[in-house]
């Protein structure tokens, strides 16, 4: 037997035998191995690429649900400027509803107060009337008891009626 490039032919036997074992041995572990880590890797990308499909739609979601409550805080707000708007003119109203009747109370007070003092202005000219005949009453006291006759007794109350005179009675 002729020897290959100067090989002993057992070695080259034993080559050929590992090269065959080890191509079976690369068929059975990419049957065993490979195929179901790059099934496993293919299962995983395929999860990632669902994940990112669902984050983006998840997103998009999101998106959509933060314009919503964007719409729904807009029109929250102008709810709430439209409440405090009403409150506002609610309150302006009530303020000139009290102003007013703060004056009409006022007025009545001040009128009151007007007919009190026309009331002791009318008792102090009674007082004064009645000190009046009272001092006439002693007047006409002392008159009869000097014993003056009637005709001089009549003449003398009707002098100092006169002399109070009308608008004194009246006053």
């Amino acid at each position: 037997m002729t020897r290959l490039f100067n090989l002993d032919p057992q070695l080259l036997h034993d080559t050929v035998l590992l090269a065959i074992s080890v191509f079976f041995l690369f068929l059975a572990m990419t049957y065993l191995l490979f195929k179901p880590a790059r099934k496993m890797m293919e299962d995983r990308q395929n999860r990632i690429k669902e994940d990112i499909d669902t984050a983006k739609a998840d997103k998009e979601d999101a998106a959509a649900v933060k314009a919503e409550y964007e719409k729904k805080l807009k029109e929250v707000d102008k709810e709430a400027e439209q409440i405090l708007s009403d409150a506002r003119k609610k309150a302006q109203s009530n303020a000139a509803r009290i102003e007013s009747e703060a004056k009409e109370e006022a007025a009545r007070i001040i009128q009151r107060a007007n007919e009190e003092a026309e009331l002791s202005k009318k008792r102090a000219m009674d007082d004064v009337k009645q000190e009046m005949v009272s001092i006439a009453s002693m007047m006409a006291a002392k008159v009869v008891a000097a014993q003056i006759d009637t005709s001089i007794q009549d003449t003398l109350v009707e002098e100092t009626l006169k002399e109070m005179g009308d608008s004194t009675w009246q006053s």
